[in-house]
């Protein structure tokens, strides 16, 4: 399997976030909308394109996310940079997200 994924994981309700509008962009200009899943979950966010070496960014929408459940974010937006080596590879960005702070890494 290749291509791009990512889950957003609510760390401060221990809960998958559902319905984060997420953007993947390239250096080409490509671009590619998703939703996170009742699991938090984009699956295939290149929609079947294939995969190409380069340097990605995925941009996470959470300011609406935690407005809608009546929480104050400081950060309304996420954008994480990455770079494909390797497009026969599958790219799992997950992101762990609180009102006040965030982290990723490299999934499988």
């Amino acid at each position: 399997m290749t291509g791009i994924s990512t889950h957003v994981l609510d760390i401060s309700l221990g809960k998958p976030a559902a319905g984060v509008g997420v953007r993947l962009a390239d250096d080409s200009g490509g671009e590619w909308l998703g939703v996170t899943d009742a699991e938090g979950r984009c699956r295939d966010l290149l929609n079947a394109t294939p995969l190409k070496s380069g340097n990605y960014r995925l941009i996470f929408a959470v300011a609406p996310y935690f407005e809608a459940r009546q929480i104050p974010t400081l950060y309304p937006e996420i954008a994480i940079t990455f770079q494909v080596r390797d497009p026969n590879q599958h790219h799992h960005i997950p992101l762990l997200v609180a009102p006040n702070g965030y982290t990723t890494y490299r999934g499988t």
